[in-house]
């Protein structure tokens, strides 16, 4: 059985000869492939653990073209620059991706502001995006033997992508105050993934379309259901319905935190999966499955901390949810990148005795 077949006979819960075996996709943090490399010569990106083969493309969606890198405040310390979606914040120097940044200034603050943005930077065109070789390289895949996921990596979903054109607070109240203004956003960010998808559905099948929204925090999503239900069902709905009929064989969605309340809408909106079920905002993949059954496919769901912790911790969390990989329909992978104090004898040890379990 090759790579994509055991993939998609696991998510339709059909048997298999063993379960897929994945690393999470961001597999580390800087600081922690750092001291990987000193303790055993670990290099993000090339070290093989032996998994099975997937292809995982994330950088497709983006503002194109991004904003230069412009510094505008420096000390010994921070520095204060526009990242390449147009935000202003300020970072700390030394391993700034494993510490939240300040944000200062949004790009968007009108409507007029979001109109330009959007015909400048988002415009669905796959050569500027992909390379001019874009339908070679994508006709390439018709035939593959292994699982092929697109996500659409901060700047495909309802919530997330508007959050980072206004800012969190700005977006929650524009939901009150301003409704027809998150409509627009929300009809443009939906026709703009039909526009690439239909473009990249032309020349090849995808296994998974993933949307990413990390809308919720450690206790509760940061928008109700009812919201939820009533300003990006129809978005989701819209761009599900469109892949299904082209030859996107099922749909995911990324949101860290205590996501429960919104499942049932997501369920709703045509989404298969959801990842990455964080331990410590109280997502039990266990628990999960057993209030929402097989409708909900799950990635994730083993807590990170446990590696830190040692042997004991990490043959306790796969004895947690050996029920879920035996059942199908999961991919048993940590519920995020591996911490800064997880030693890296730890992280080959979670590996090998996952393959164990499977």
């Amino acid at each position: 059985m090759n790579a994509r077949e055991r993939f998609s006979r696991t998510m339709q819960y059909k048997a298999v000869d063993r379960a897929p075996f994945y690393e999470f996709m961001w597999p580390t943090w800087p600081e922690t492939a750092e001291r990987w490399a000193r303790e055993g010569g670990y290099v993000q990106g090339k070290t093989e653990f032996g998994c099975d083969k997937w292809l995982v493309e994330y950088s497709w969606f983006w503002p194109q073209p991004p904003f230069a890198r412009d510094i505008l405040e420096e000390d010994s310390e921070h520095v204060t620059f526009v990242d390449p979606q147009g935000i202003v914040m300020r970072e700390f120097k030394n391993n700034p991706l494993s510490s939240m940044p300040q944000f200062i200034r949004y790009p968007v603050e009108t409507r007029e502001d979001f109109r330009k943005y959007w015909r400048e930077r988002m415009r669905p065109d796959l050569a500027q995006r992909i390379g001019p070789d874009w339908r070679q390289r994508l006709g390439g895949l018709r035939n593959r033997d292994f699982p092929f996921v697109i996500i659409a990596d901060r700047w495909g979903g309802f919530f997330g992508p508007q959050r980072n054109l206004v800012g969190v607070e700005s977006l929650c109240t524009l939901f009150y105050d301003d409704p027809a203004f998150v409509e627009e956003m929300l009809e443009a960010d939906a026709d703009f993934l039909i526009q690439m998808l239909s473009q990249i559905l032309e020349v090849t099948d995808v296994d998974v379309f993933g949307f990413w929204e990390d809308m919720a925090y450690h206790t509760a999503p940061l928008l109700s259901p009812k919201l939820s239900r009533h300003f990006m069902l129809p978005r989701y709905r819209k761009v599900v319905d469109f892949g299904r009929a082209h030859g996107v064989h099922m749909f995911g969605l990324d949101s860290d935190g205590n996501i429960d309340p919104l499942i049932p809408v997501w369920l709703d909106s045509g989404i298969d999966i959801l990842y990455p079920f964080e331990v410590q905002a109280d997502m039990d993949v266990v628990a999960l499955r057993k209030k929402y059954g097989r409708d909900l496919r799950m990635w994730g769901g083993v807590d990170k901390r446990s590696l830190a912790v040692g042997r004991d911790a990490i043959e306790k969390e796969l004895e947690r949810v050996k029920p879920l990989i035996a059942e199908g329909g999961y991919l048993p992978m940590l519920d995020h990148s591996a911490t800064p104090d997880t030693p890296y004898e730890n992280y080959r040890y979670f590996l090998e005795r996952l393959k164990t379990f499977l």
